[in-house]
Parts: structure tokens; sequence; C-alpha cells
């Protein structure tokens, strides 16, 4: 099943084998992925039905004119004054779904949409997208590999220009200002931009705030930004001045259980081999209290979407899956350390889509 067959038919081929009659997906990523539809969700129902003979739109007359410019595919349509149940019956009528047995709703759908389906179908079997359209969408293609390949230049390109602007005495709100500005004259949207001074560092979701960068301080940069429904997502450290002899240790040890994981990062591995693999690196070395959080995520129409690189990860692994490997090490008051690319896997291995060395940028004056 490669890049030939429209995506479509990627997934009415698996409905076929996960026996699957009725697929009904919501506004948002899924929609998204599988039509290019980005509709307006606000709490008007708005479903996309697919059948193996049918793919369909309840669609809100207000919204019919902006979502016909994106898809040639039918709209069953609702006004205000009508409430959308007599249209969503049309909708199944014309789908052939109306003794559907097995359906799949989308998990991120609001649940009075969801229940709106569940009321036509009280009978059916109801799952949720993963071994369809979720499975489908961890797989990237060609052209969603070119997309995350100019994604992660963008943001190496932004990293630079924080790296070439940092200075003593600018606040962290000042190096993400930078960082922004760099997405911006590219033509990305800034996505987020965590820089972690010092102590803030061994937040990992730190807020970026008005924290001043001091000499000696080691900084943490974990940034991203969007074009063309993709995104990028890297984290790169810099010192200010020659970073310490325990800077030193902790980031030898960081950067030995990424090439760990991904040495372990393999097709037909479970997710959760991988980061066993960090996570041995960084227990080993004695500081497994101080990484607290998975050793990555996958990227695609989402920032974090499946497969989760997780402990308790039974996901195999399959080319063409894209996720990140960032582990780190957290030391509360003093720093944080994690290094983090994306990469998609090959049948070799993992290709790494940044073309940055993990190594600390030291920053003089």
């Amino acid at each position: 099943m490669g890049n030939s067959m429209s995506r479509m038919e990627q997934l009415r081929h698996i409905m076929d084998q996960q026996a699957v009659d009725l697929i009904a997906l919501g506004p948002g990523a899924h929609l998204a992925w599988l039509t290019g539809v980005r509709p307006h969700a606000d709490e008007r129902p708005l479903l996309l039905c697919v059948t193996q003979t049918y793919a369909g739109f309840l669609m809100p007359s207000l919204e019919a004119d902006s979502a016909g410019q994106q898809t040639d595919l039918p709209f069953h349509t609702w006004a205000d004054n009508d409430g959308p149940v007599a249209a969503f019956s049309e909708l199944l009528e014309a789908a052939s779904a109306t003794t559907s047995s097995s359906l799949v709703l989308d998990e991120t759908m609001r649940a009075d949409f969801a229940a709106l389906v569940q009321n036509a179908l009280p009978a059916a079997k109801q799952q949720f997208t993963a071994s369809t359209v979720g499975h489908l969408r961890m797989r990237k293609d060609d052209s969603e590999y070119a997309i995350l390949k100019e994604n992660a230049q963008s943001a190496d390109q932004a990293m630079q220009s924080a790296w070439s602007a940092m200075r003593v005495g600018m606040s962290e709100q000042d190096v993400a200002s930078v960082v922004i500005e760099s997405f911006q004259s590219q033509q990305v949207k800034p996505l987020f931009t965590i820089v972690g001074a010092g102590p803030n560092g061994a937040f990992p979701h730190h807020h970026t705030g008005n924290t001043v960068i001091n000499a000696g301080d080691i900084v943490v940069m974990d940034i991203g930004g969007g074009m063309d429904g993709y995104s990028s997502d890297i984290t790169r450290m810099a010192s200010l001045g020659a970073p310490s002899e325990l800077y030193e240790t902790i980031h030898d040890i960081v950067e030995a259980a990424v090439v760990a994981a991904m040495k372990a990062a393999k097709p037909g591995v479970k997710a959760h081999v991988v980061d066993d693999a960090a996570r041995e690196v960084i227990i080993k070395a004695g500081y497994d209290e101080y990484f607290m959080h998975r050793t990555g995520h996958g990227m695609g129409v989402e920032i974090h979407e499946t497969p989760y690189i997780t402990a308790s990860s039974q996901t195999v692994l399959e080319a063409g899956m894209v996720f990140s490997i960032e582990p780190g090490i957290y030391l509360p008051g003093k720093f944080g350390l994690r290094l983090e690319d994306i990469v998609i896997l090959r049948e070799d291995g993992p290709e790494i889509f940044s073309s940055l060395p993990r190594d600390v940028r030291v920053i003089e004056g």
C-alpha cells in the first residue's frame, strides 16, 4: 500500500480489513488528513461519513460555501431552524449506512456530535480511530516527508537566529521573540517557543517569561513552527560561557540516550523498546528520577500524535512513521537538558530531519 492509493482508498481498504461499515469524523486533524477540509468548528454538528460506497458531509448551511471551496464531496446541509437530525438521516440513507453494525467515531469530535451518530445507530458496535485513520496517519508518504523536511529546516534557521542574538541580560521572552521573528520571516507560523534559562530549564514545559539570562546559565530551547498543515519541533542547548563539568557529564549521558534510542528504532520493533533504550542509559548513569517524561511522540498533522514512544507502548514501529526522540535530565535548582530530534523511520533505522548538531552551543559575552 504505497503512495499510489489515495488516502480515501487506503481508508476503505483498511475498513474492509477491520470489518468497519461506517466512519464518522468531525472537524480536526483526521478530517484534514483525509480530505484537506479544515472547516470552522463550532457547536453545529458537522461530520464526514465514509462507507465503502459513499463519502459525504453533514454540513451546517452556514459553512457550506466555505467548505465547498475545499472539497468536491457531497453535502447534506441543514439550517439552524431545522436542526441536523433529518439531514443526518438522509446522509445515512445515501451512504447505505442505516444498518451499520460496526462504527468508528472520531475520538476528537464533540460529545454531542458523537451522540447524534450513536442515537441514529444504537445497535452498532463502536470503536475509535486507532486501527483505521489513526493507523494510516502514522505512516507518512513522500509529500508529507517533503513538507516535514522543509518545516525542520525552518526551525533550524530559527534556532540559529536565536543563538546569534542571545546575550547575557536578555530575557527568555527576548530570545523567544527572535525565534518568532525568524519563523515569520520564513512565512512559517510560530507554534511554541519554550526558552528555559538556568533553573527554569528544569521544568520540562516551562512557560517562557521575563527571567533574565545570566553569565554561566544553561538555556534549553524547544521550538516549533508550522506551514502547509505540518510543523517542526526541535530542542537544543545553549551555554552562556563555557559549561560546567556537571553540564558536560549530563550532556554526554543525554546524548548517549538519544543514540541508544536511535539504534533501537527499527521497523518491527515495539515503540516501548525505543523508550527502554534511552531510559536504560539514564538509569545506569544514576539519573533515572530526573527523566520524568516519555522518550518521544509522533508528529504529523498534529504536533503530538501516535505513535507515542513510552515505556508501555505496544505500537509496532513501521517504516514511514515520524516521531521525536527527546530524552532529558532535569536537575532542580540547576538546569534542564533535553536533546530532541524528529526522525522518519526508514527500513534501516531513523533519518533525522534537522541538520543541526546536538552539541551545546557556547555563547560568549
